[in-house]
C-alpha cells in the first residue's frame, strides 16, 4: 500500500494504472450512456411504461447495483485480488447491452438494467479500492477526479452519439441501441490486457492478518459512518437521471435532441471533476461538499419551475457543476475513513446504501410525479439537500477527526 502521507504534491504524476481505469470506465459509459439517454424515450414512446415503473425500473437498477459492490467488495478483501472481479463485472455489462434493442417488453428490459446493473456493482467497489492503492493518500482526490471526468467524457459522448445516430439511423431507436455494444467491448479488452494489478494487491495476506466478515466491519469508526449517513442523504437529493430526461421531454424538446441533457450535464461534470479533487487534496473536502450542496438546490429549484427546454438545460449545467464538486471527493473521504485492509468492503457498504437511498428517491420522484407532477418531484429533491447540508455541518467535526486531510 502506497504512503498515507498528508504532503501535496502537485507535480506528482498520476500512474498509468489510473489512466487506463478512466479510459475503461469512459468506455463503459459512452456504451451506457447512449442506452441511458434514450431508455426513458424508449419506455414511454415504445414499451408504454408509466413514471411509476420508469422509477421502479430505475431505482431497483441501481439498488441492485450497489448491493452487489457490497459482497464484491468482501471478497475482494478476503482474496486480496481487484482485477478478476473488475474483468467480470465489466464483462457481465457488455454481455447485458445486446438485450437492450432486443427489449419487447418492459420484463425484458428490467432483465438488462438488472443484469447490467449486476456487473457495475461486481465492479465498482474492487475497482475503487484498486485506485487506492495505486497511489499515496496524498493524490487520492485527483486520483479519483481523474477517474471520474474520464468517466463523465464517456458519459456525454456517449448521449451525444445517440444524438447523431438518431439522425443517422433516422430515428429508429433500437438500430442507435444496437452501437452501443461496440465500446463495451473495447471497454473489456481494454481492461484485460492494458491493466497490471499491484503485487500488493494481488498476493493475499495471511489470513490471520485479515480480519473476519462481518467482525471487520466493526473495526469501522464513526467518520466512516457519518460519510456513509451524509452519502446517504445526498443521494436522496439526486435521483435518477432519467428524470432529468423526461423534465426535457415535457418541456417541448423534441425527442431526437434529448440525449443532449446528457451531453451537457456529463460535459460539465468532466470539466469540473479533476481540478476539483485536486482542490480536495490540497485544501480539504468539505468546502466543496458544502458547494456542491448549495449547487444541488439551486438545481433542484430551477428544474422544478423550468417550463421551457433552455430552462431545463440552465438547471442541467448546475446539476453537472454540482456532480463534479462532490462525486470524487465523497470517493476520496470513503478510501481515506477505513482501513487498508478493508477498503473494497468500506466501497461496498458505502454504496449498498447510497443503493438503497437511490431507490427509494427515485421511487419517490417516480410517485410525486405521476400524481402532483414534475415540479414536486423536484421540489422533495431540494428538501433532501436542505437536510444533506444540516448533516453535513452537523458531522463536520466527528468526520474530520478521523480523516486525514479532510
Amino acid at each position: 500500500m502506497p504512503n498515507r502521507g498528508n504532503d501535496f504534491r502537485p507535480e506528482a504524476r498520476l500512474p498509468a494504472g489510473i489512466w487506463v481505469l478512466g479510459f475503461v470506465s469512459m468506455l463503459m459509459d459512452m456504451s451506457s450512456e447512449l442506452i441511458l439517454s434514450l431508455l426513458p424515450v424508449f419506455m414511454t414512446t415504445l414499451l408504454g411504461a408509466s413514471m411509476l415503473s420508469i422509477g421502479i425500473v430505475e431505482g431497483f437498477a441501481e439498488a441492485t447495483a450497489s448491493f452487489m459492490k457490497l459482497f464484491s467488495g468482501i471478497r475482494s478483501d478476503r482474496s486480496g485480488r481487484r482485477k478478476p472481479l473488475a474483468v467480470v463485472g465489466y464483462g457481465l455489462s457488455a454481455l447485458a447491452k445486446p438485450l437492450f434493442p432486443l427489449a419487447a417488453s418492459i420484463d425484458t428490459l428490467f432483465l438488462a438494467r438488472f443484469a447490467d446493473r449486476v456487473g457495475k456493482g461486481i465492479r465498482g467497489a474492487p475497482r475503487d479500492a484498486l485506485i487506492a492503492e495505486l497511489v499515496p493518500a496524498e493524490m487520492l482526490g485527483a486520483a479519483y477526479g481523474l477517474r471520474q471526468a474520464l468517466d463523465s467524457a464517456g458519459a456525454f459522448i456517449g448521449p451525444l452519439l445517440a444524438v447523431l445516430l438518431m439522425l443517422l439511423f433516422a430515428g429508429d431507436i433500437r438500430s442507435v441501441l444496437w452501437c452501443a455494444t461496440i465500446p463495451a467491448l473495447f471497454c473489456v479488452l481494454l481492461l484485460g490486457s492494458g491493466l497490471r494489478e499491484p503485487v500488493a494487491a494481488s498476493v493475499p495476506q495471511a489470513a490471520p492478518e485479515r480480519p473476519s466478515i462481518p467482525g471487520g466491519i466493526r473495526e469501522m469508526k464513526l467518520p466512516f459512518w457519518m460519510v456513509v449517513l451524509t452519502g446517504a442523504t445526498f443521494t436522496m437529493a439526486r435521483f435518477s437521471d432519467a428524470f432529468l430526461l423526461l423534465r426535457a421531454l415535457g418541456s417541448g424538446m423534441p425527442a431526437g435532441l434529448v440525449p443532449l441533457v446528457m451531453v451537457v450535464m456529463n460535459l460539465v461534470y468532466s470539466g469540473v471533476s479533476y481540478p476539483a479533487g485536486l482542490l480536495s487534496d490540497r485544501y480539504g473536502a468539505f468546502r466543496q461538499l458544502a458547494v456542491g450542496i448549495f449547487l444541488l438546490i439551486v438545481a433542484n429549484l430551477v428544474l422544478a419551475a423550468a417550463q421551457r427546454p433552455l430552462a431545463v438545460m440552465a438547471g442541467v449545467v448546475v446539476w453537472g457543476l454540482h456532480l463534479g464538486f462532490t462525486q470524487g471527493v465523497i470517493s476520496k473521504l470513503v478510501a481515506a475513513s477505513v482501513p487498508h485492509e478493508l477498503l473494497a468492503t468500506g466501497f461496498g457498504i458505502f454504496n449498498l446504501v447510497n443503493g438503497f437511498a437511490v431507490l427509494l428517491s427515485s421511487m419517490l420522484a417516480g410517485a410525486l410525479w405521476q400524481q402532483l407532477g414534475p415540479s414536486w418531484s423536484f421540489r422533495s429533491g431540494a428538501l433532501f439537500a436542505l437536510l444533506a447540508a444540516a448533516g453535513l455541518a452537523a458531522s463536520r467535526r466527528s468526520m474530520a477527526s478521523g480523516i486525514p486531510r479532510a
